[in-house]
């Protein structure tokens, strides 16, 4: 087909967006149209192709078996545009990537580690956004892990999700487990931490204080994997994040779960101490994203196999930093 034949842009991605959504609501909303002109696109668009592209039911919409077929070469071709129209602002610039992942995981994970990347590539400008998303892989949601912008505009992204995430170019970097982390002098005096039932008299830090049902929490768990039954999972000091209660833990306020994959440097410097060996595994997992318009640039791949690397040298959870 000659481009003089091709429908107009526009409505091309109404209807991509109009797709993905399931909703002409949410697809104006990102396109920064209204609803009437978005419908108006699509009519056009369907009597210019000669068939319908969606089915309109009572409370939601369907895509016709051919508008789903062709879904994904028109998500192809835009992520195509999106980087060729990248690459003319980029003419003459030096190599860059961007990399999103949440906050925490950039300064206690990636930031230890990324020297090695930019020895061995110092040509490749590297951009880090913090983004705060969580990501509900089977539920398909989204909830803020920390206080940061919700969405991320990023060549390879880092998810924490309890499940494979959709997108492309996915791969499992690790699963991730806590265990009961104080500081060493808990482990002494009048009241030692000598087997879990000590953790009566210690107080619990709790770093999901966001959990509303406490008998869920990560130490309801970890205390029935433990087989205790005298320690209240729902007393202790509630914390708005995992970090807080790390930091509140090496003060010597009490006892946390903590990842050791995400305390590397505390383990390290002796501030806190694994209380208990036993672990925790959680749903959550770490994983990489990068869409098939990225993969495409030297830069991107040569960063994505440096990630692979270093998650494979996380042989052992309590592995010491680099």
């Amino acid at each position: 087909m000659s481009f003089s034949r091709l429908p107009p842009l526009n409505a091309l991605r109404a209807f991509e967006a109009v797709a993905r959504h399931k909703s002409f609501r949410k697809a104006a909303e990102e396109l920064f149209v209204t609803p009437a002109a978005l419908t108006h696109q699509i009519k056009s668009l369907e009597e210019l192709l000669g068939f319908p592209l969606f089915e309109r039911l009572a409370r939601r919409i369907e895509l016709t078996p051919p508008a789903q077929a062709a879904l994904p070469r028109f998500q192809q071709g835009f992520d195509a545009l999106a980087q060729a129209v990248a690459e003319l602002r980029n003419h003459g610039q030096a190599p860059h990537l961007t990399v999103g992942a949440t906050p925490t995981f950039v300064s206690r994970w990636l930031m230890p580690r990324l020297q090695s990347f930019l020895v061995d590539h110092p040509e490749i400008d590297v951009r880090l956004v913090a983004s705060g998303q969580l990501i509900n892989a089977s539920a398909r949601e989204i909830r803020s892990e920390d206080a940061a912008e919700s969405t991320v505009d990023a060549d390879i992204e880092i998810r924490f999700s309890n499940g494979r995430p959709q997108g492309q170019n996915v791969d499992l970097l690790f699963t991730v487990e806590v265990v009961p982390m104080c500081h060493p002098r808990l482990l002494k005096g009048p009241s030692p931490l000598r087997t879990p039932e000590d953790l009566s008299h210690q107080t619990l830090l709790h770093g999901d204080a966001r959990v509303a049902d406490r008998t869920r929490s990560a130490w309801a768990r970890w205390l029935r994997r433990a087989g205790v039954t005298d320690v209240d999972p729902r007393r202790g000091l509630q914390l708005d994040h995992s970090t807080l209660a790390l930091e509140a833990a090496a003060d010597g306020l009490g006892v946390t779960l903590a990842m050791p994959l995400l305390a590397a440097a505390e383990l390290a410097e002796g501030k806190v101490t694994v209380a208990f060996p036993m672990a925790l595994p959680l749903d959550n997992a770490y994983y990489s994203v990068v869409p098939d318009a990225a993969m495409q640039r030297p830069e991107v791949v040569a960063f994505r196999e440096w990630l692979l690397d270093e998650a494979l040298k996380q042989a052992h959870p309590l592995a010491a930093p680099p």
